[in-house]
């Protein structure tokens, strides 16, 4: 079963949407795709009037973000199955981007309708689309198409401000290199044992819960602790068992996860890590080479059934009953809406936090459930295959320590002009 639009997380596409070039000025929405764009989210969503649609919902200095942008973006989100609060998250990234075209107009940065029609086809491409069929597909949910342009526009900006704001500041030396290529070569070779304590955080309550993950975490002494902290808090199926995970290889991680499980000593904890509607704490139990192991990836094949949060539990124990393979869950799904079965096959670094962690210690046909915002997700790995990699070059290797850099950098000016900027309501 094909899902109508498969896109990256918007966190990842967040960082990602850097590597686009820009230089000319935004040309104006267009009336007639503005009204018919608005015209199919007001059939959505009745009880909104046409007034308040364009009253001001936030404003950022002296620019104004009205709610019929909070509702695309919105929208969008939901479209990218994005974890958590996501009208919080949708005036966060409005109120980002507009912090972004301000830095862009300051320093008379542009871009040019080819480059922003070059960034919605790579963009699109992410999801086997042209820019054309994506622009469709998101019509169909209500998403206009100036929305989606302005979203990448911003991006595309913002990476420019970052090249002029500091090309010439960032050098990366030849033991970096060396460094990173190191570790690549090494984690690819190498397995871990770890414990997992995973608390859910319904949206609103991230903080009181990354709070008290912090405090259990700061209570953990020992192993023993630990396990004792995860049968008693934990919402994962390891609870039963203390959390404990057996050996797996570090590939088998999201991209997020390896870094903070590398950067542990054994029997370390780490600090609180957000996993999208849940806080995990991580105890590395051990750590050793893989014999015989060449740089590979991990590609994983796997299926996501979502339900509904207050009968998913027994769903998934009944599901769980009936199927033994991915395959089994497309006759459980019949006649059901596209978007409540997707299968994927993505490589394991690329995964959704929440998910890669979940999908990690799993064995093909096996399945997990968990409550995620205001649904309930059962999850199955369909196979997971050790894929070779062609070991990249040092000039490859200098551009993504390169990328790495600027990004924290950018991430840091845009922090700093968050704390600077009057964001108010109206």
């Amino acid at each position: 079963m094909t899902p109508t639009i498969r896109v990256p997380q918007l966190d990842q596409i967040t960082a990602e949407r850097l590597n686009d070039p820009c230089q000319e000025k935004k040309s104006m929405i267009r009336p007639l795709s503005f009204a018919l764009a608005l015209s199919t989210l007001l059939v959505g969503a009745a009880p909104l009037q046409a007034q308040n649609l364009f009253a001001p919902r936030m404003y950022v200095n002296d620019s104004a973000i009205t709610e019929f942008e909070v509702q695309q973006r919105l929208q969008m989100l939901k479209l990218f199955r994005t974890p958590g609060d996501l009208e919080e998250a949708a005036i966060k990234a409005l109120v980002e981007d507009r912090l972004r075209m301000t830095a862009a107009k300051a320093m008379k940065l542009t871009v040019t309708p080819e480059q922003i029609k070059a960034g919605m086809e790579e963009f699109a491409g992410r999801a086997n689309m042209t820019a054309d069929q994506f622009v469709a597909a998101l019509a169909q949910e209500g998403v206009a198409a100036e929305t989606f342009r302005d979203f990448v526009e911003a991006g595309l900006l913002w990476r420019q401000v970052a090249q002029q704001k500091y090309i010439g500041k960032v050098t990366v030396s030849d033991a970096e290199i060396d460094r990173a290529i190191a570790m690549g070569n090494s984690s690819a070779a190498l397995r871990i044992l770890i414990s997992e304590l995973v608390i859910p955080a319904p949206a609103g309550q991230e903080e009181a819960v990354m709070a008290r993950a912090a405090q259990l975490r700061s209570q953990i002494r020992s192993e023993a602790d630990f396990a004792a902290a995860a049968r008693k808090y934990s919402a994962s199926q390891t609870a039963g068992r203390g959390g404990r995970i057996d050996w797996m290889p570090l590939a088998n991680l999201p991209a997020a996860l390896a870094p903070v499980v590398l950067g542990l000593a054994p029997g370390e904890v780490s600090q609180p890590v957000a996993l999208g509607g849940a806080v995990g704490l991580f105890q590395l139990r051990g750590l050793e080479k893989m014999q015989d192991q060449g740089l590979t990836s991990i590609s994983v094949d796997y299926a996501q059934y979502t339900l509904p949060a207050a009968t998913g539990v027994a769903e998934a124990a009944a599901i769980r009953a009936k199927v033994d393979t991915c395959d089994d869950l497309y006759t459980i799904a019949k006649g059901q809406p596209a978007d409540r079965l997707i299968r994927e096959t993505k490589a394991a670094t690329a995964l959704p936090t929440n998910v890669g962690r979940a999908l990690a210690a799993l064995d093909p046909g096996e399945s997990v459930d968990f409550p995620s915002g205001a649904a309930h997700v059962f999850l199955m790995l369909c196979s997971r295959t050790p894929e070779q990699e062609v070991q990249p070059t040092r000039d490859e290797v200098r551009e993504r320590v390169l990328n790495q850099k600027f990004g924290a950098m950018a991430q840091t000016y845009l922090e700093e002009m968050r704390f600077n900027a009057i964001i108010r309501k109206p």
